[in-house]
């Protein structure tokens, strides 16, 4: 059976090294697997991915969300649904639920259009199950060896209010989903991680 599982949360909680772990563990588990970023993955979403992360550039809330959301429906078409349909689990870092908590806070465009549009852009397409990595911005920011990109680089206030959206957000993300304290050790993270997954392929397997 295919899966399309999201890990979300501000930057800094260990996604990458989550999605790592998250792709071995499944490969265990006898899936065929592919994992894609958010955006990018596509030659577009790459090329959109250096103008997202621009500190220098300035956008609008709404050219950053739709080009957010242009960089995802050529994923999705291109990558995503091509392997589901092969019967892969597709484990993508973000998705929908990013774009619309990053683009939203600080009330340039509401919530409730930046879903209803991400919907649009996706056809309807949204993840079986969002596993959402939780952190203070304050302890998130402190484990950046890189510089601040566009979004990092609007402050500890911002990301801390991403955060607090992600939480309130997360129930409309679609599917299952789950918020995992991500404070934990690395190795505690993805013992509750793959918790999570597990019950959840199994839940599948047996309704199946």
């Amino acid at each position: 059976m295919s899966y399309l599982i999201s890990l979300d949360g501000i930057d800094g909680v260990g996604k990458s090294t989550q999605i790592q772990r998250l792709d071995g563990y499944l490969q265990s588990r006898g899936y065929s697997t592919l994992c894609v970023r958010d955006p990018g993955s596509t030659p577009i979403g790459a090329k959109l991915r250096e103008i997202l992360l621009d500190s220098s550039m300035q956008l609008h809330r709404r050219t950053e969300a739709m080009l957010f959301m242009a960089s995802r429906c050529e994923m999705i078409e291109t990558t995503i649904r091509p392997a589901l349909q092969a019967g892969k689990v597709v484990i993508s870092d973000r998705f929908l639920l990013a774009n619309v908590v990053y683009q939203s806070v600080g009330g340039a465009v509401p919530p409730e259009r930046l879903w209803e549009m991400g919907r649009w852009a996706n056809d309807g397409l949204c993840p079986d199950l969002t596993v959402l990595l939780d952190m203070s911005a304050e302890a998130s920011l402190k484990r950046l060896d890189r510089a601040a990109d566009r979004m990092e680089s609007r402050g500890p206030e911002y990301m801390e209010s991403v955060r607090v959206a992600f939480l309130d957000q997360i129930k409309n993300a679609g599917g299952a989903s789950c918020v995992v304290d991500a404070q934990l050790s690395v190795d505690q993270v993805t013992a509750v991680i793959q918790h999570h997954v597990g019950a959840f392929l199994d839940q599948h397997v047996a309704a199946g």
